[in-house]
């Protein structure tokens, strides 16, 4: 069993078998599976980043403003969040 950690999160493999030397990634897919429960975790994780709000950051190109936009599943709303000196 592996554990695998990145910057999209956590999963544990099994590892199936070794090669000899680098291939192709359709070659080294058929080297590991994923655990069942790695896999249900992983993708209700997914779908709780997918249902929380999204917020970015904008700059208006005629004047110094930011404005902070919230993204939802129904549209957006903006605030303004700050005026640059």
């Amino acid at each position: 069993m592996l554990q695998v950690k990145n910057d999209t999160g956590d999963f544990q493999v099994e590892v199936l078998a070794l090669s000899e030397m680098r291939g192709p990634a359709a070659v080294a897919q058929t080297l590991y599976r994923e655990t069942e429960a790695s896999r249900e975790s992983r993708l209700r994780l997914a779908e709780e980043r997918k249902s929380m709000p999204h917020f970015e950051t904008l700059r208006k190109a005629n004047h110094r403003s930011a404005i902070a936009v919230k993204s939802t599943g129904s549209g957006a709303e903006s605030d303004r969040i700050g005026e640059a000196a």
